[in-house]
């Protein structure tokens, strides 16, 4: 223990992690910055796809530095393997039954980079996208992923580790919002105003505070119609909570029927009508 032998294989072993240590961290700053080369400069307008871009560069620098992580310590581990036992294959080839306990160790491990590669190559989500995960139901930001675990920001403050070959269903939000319209039919013109004026409560829970987006009059009846979006999973803002203020303005006796909400996308629904072929019917009149 204290011939000069091994005292020259210590500090050998410690300057290799010393310096596995500084690559580590060098890498970890300056791959950012050259991934970051075409990042979004002030007062450019941000359109979807700059936003999309911010996201991809963002997953690969989390990426990039998760693999960094792996590679780095499995290099110094190895090295420091090597200064002690000189060459370590001869030693591990006489490891058969530690190999082997090891494997079986390591086929979770393996999954989950193999799914994280997946989900890289399908580009399922990226950092800062807002999604659900089956089948732990699992919802908030992406705000990291890695080789082998997601990391997700929950709405409440939790920073949830999911191991990516958990994950076997994945919901997607990628406005980042949920938008809903509420359909308000009224009785009286002066109930009107009071619905208008009970939108503007916790208008700051909302993405999208509600807003009117049209009004009809009609036979002495009102209609209207109110958009409003939230964060995901967090529908019940509009669902329980802005239908019963608005119900509570009007009150009972203004109110023609129950307020009817619908959540529909019109990019997605054009889309969806484009894919449907036309019927003979539409021909005939075409």
């Amino acid at each position: 223990m204290i011939s000069p032998q091994f005292l020259v294989k210590v500090v050998s072993a410690a300057a290799v992690i010393i310096l596995g240590v500084l690559s580590y961290r060098i890498l970890t700053r300056g791959v950012p910055r050259i991934l970051r080369w075409r990042w979004h400069r002030g007062g450019e307008p941000v359109d979807a796809e700059s936003v999309a871009r911010i996201k991809r560069q963002n997953t690969a620098i989390t990426l990039v530095r998760n693999a960094l992580r792996y590679s780095i310590f499995a290099v110094v581990v190895l090295l420091v393997v090597s200064i002690f036992i000189g060459n370590p294959l001869p030693a591990t080839a006489g490891a058969t039954v530690l190999a082997a306990i090891l494997g079986f160790g390591a086929q979770s491990f393996l999954r989950d980079v193999i799914a994280g590669f997946s989900i890289v190559f399908e580009g399922q989500y990226s950092v800062g996208d807002f999604i659900e995960v089956a089948p732990m139901g699992a919802a908030g930001i992406v705000e990291e992923f890695g080789l082998r675990t997601t990391k997700i920001r929950t709405l409440s403050g939790e920073l949830v580790f999911i191991p990516n070959g958990a994950i076997t269903g994945v919901t997607n939000y990628v406005s980042g919002q949920q938008r809903f319209t509420v359909e308000v039919q009224l009785k009286d013109a002066e109930a009107v105003s009071r619905v208008l004026d009970s939108l503007g409560e916790s208008a700051n829970l909302y993405i999208t505070p509600p807003h009117l987006i049209s009004r009809e009059d009609h036979d002495g009846r009102v209609r209207l119609r109110i958009r409003a979006g939230v964060l995901p999973s967090m529908s019940w803002l509009v669902e329980e909570n802005l239908t019963g203020r608005i119900k509570a303005a009007a009150g009972e006796d203004s109110l023609a029927a129950e307020p009817l909400i619908y959540k529909v996308d019109r990019s997605s629904l054009n889309r969806i009508r484009s894919l449907i072929p036309e019927s003979n019917d539409d021909q005939e009149r075409i």
